[in-house]
């Protein structure tokens, strides 16, 4: 059975994503609870197989329920703003630069769909942002470990 989880949940696993080392006594700051408050989140989020290890892996079943892919085209020199903004969305999980048409690649997560185009409403209202084109994820074919370097 998995667990559903909740924003304080996702706050921590992002927090966990930017810095799997980050001490619990910061996390705990970060997000305004008390040590010990997260320190039993966290435990129970390695029992639940979210947290292993100092990477965060997600089982596949619980993940949220829409990703989508981002293409964005930005202006010139606008990277540092448009990445700050990008940073603050909490749907965004990962940003690659590109190279071709599209400056930007983002990938976004959300429950449902209306949070969904609400992240992709910030990300095309973000300013600098001069384009964009947004692929939404239907089913996944292929799902391999990224090699850890």
């Amino acid at each position: 059975m998995i667990e559903q989880n909740d924003e304080i949940d996702d706050k921590l696993l992002s927090l966990l994503r930017r810095d799997a080392r980050m001490p619990v006594t910061e996390l705990s700051r970060r997000l305004s609870l008390a040590r010990s408050t997260v320190q039993a989140r966290i435990e129970r989020l390695e029992r639940s197989g979210r947290i292993t290890g100092y990477t965060l892996r997600e089982p596949h079943a619980a993940r949220t329920a829409l990703t989508a892919t981002v293409l964005i085209q930005i202006e010139p020199r606008s990277g540092p703003a448009v990445l700050a903004r990008l940073d603050s969305l909490p749907g965004v999980s990962v940003v690659h630069t590109t190279s071709g048409r599209f400056d930007l690649l983002a990938q976004i997560s959300a429950r449902t769909t209306e949070e969904l185009d609400a992240t992709i409403d910030r990300i095309g209202e973000a300013r600098g942002v001069k384009g964009s084109e947004s692929l939404i994820h239907l089913s996944t074919k292929i799902d391999r470990v990224p090699i850890q370097t």
